[in-house]
C-alpha cells in the first residue's frame, strides 16, 4: 500500500508514521490481493485545540474516505481506521463483487457480523427545474434553502453539478467526469 502522509499547521512524526503504517495493514487485510495497488492519503491538520486526522484510500476505482477529530493525533487516526473497516464491512458484499478478493470474506467472518443494510427506505422523491446558474449562485441558492448540498445546471460548462457545505467549513463543488 502507497502512503502519503500530509501535516497542515504541524510537523508529523516519524513515529506517527510508523503508527499509521500498522494501523493501515488492517484496511489492507480487508482489500486483499492486489492492495499493493492501493494509495492511500493522509492528512493531519491542527487546529486550535485538536487535531483534523483524514484518511484517503483508493484501490481499484474504489474510494473511501474517513475523517476524525481528537485531542491528540493518533486517537484520531485510530478512529479514521475504524470508521474504514466500518465502511468496508458494511458494505461486504458489494465490495467483494467490485474488488474480486476472497480474503476479505474471511476475515469478515472472524469478527462479529454485521447486518448488511438491504433495504433502503427511501421516503421521498423531489423533482427539481435545472435552469443554468453560475456555482456562486448556486452557493447562495443553497443556503437561502438551509439546505448541506444544491443540484444544478453550470451556466459555463453545461454539465450537471452539486455544491454541497463541508464538515470543516467552506463549499465543494461535485463536477462529473
Amino acid at each position: 500500500m502507497k502512503m502519503t502522509v500530509v501535516g497542515r499547521k504541524c510537523a508529523v512524526s516519524p513515529a506517527f508514521q510508523e503508527h499509521a503504517a500498522k494501523k493501515l495493514a488492517k484496511i489492507e487485510h480487508l482489500l486483499g490481493q492486489g492492495a499493493d495497488q492501493a494509495e492511500t492519503r493522509i492528512t493531519a491538520t491542527a487546529q486550535k485545540t485538536t487535531v483534523s486526522v483524514e484518511v484517503t484510500v483508493a484501490y481499484q476505482g474504489l474510494v473511501i474516505r474517513a475523517e476524525e477529530n481528537a485531542q491528540q493525533i493518533n486517537e484520531a487516526l485510530d478512529s479514521c481506521v475504524d470508521a474504514l473497516v466500518r465502511q468496508l464491512r458494511k458494505n461486504k458484499t458489494r465490495l467483494e463483487k467490485r474488488i474480486r478478493a476472497a480474503r476479505l470474506s474471511d476475515f469478515a467472518e472472524s469478527e462479529p457480523r454485521i447486518e448488511e443494510e438491504t433495504v433502503f427506505d427511501l421516503v421521498r422523491t423531489k423533482t427539481i427545474p435545472l435552469k443554468p446558474i453560475d456555482v456562486e449562485e448556486a452557493i447562495l441558492q443553497m443556503n437561502l434553502l438551509g439546505h448541506q448540498f444544491f443540484l444544478f445546471l453550470n451556466a459555463e460548462t453545461d454539465t450537471v453539478n452539486l455544491v454541497y457545505r463541508r464538515h470543516g467549513g467552506g463549499y465543494g463543488v461535485l463536477l462529473p467526469e
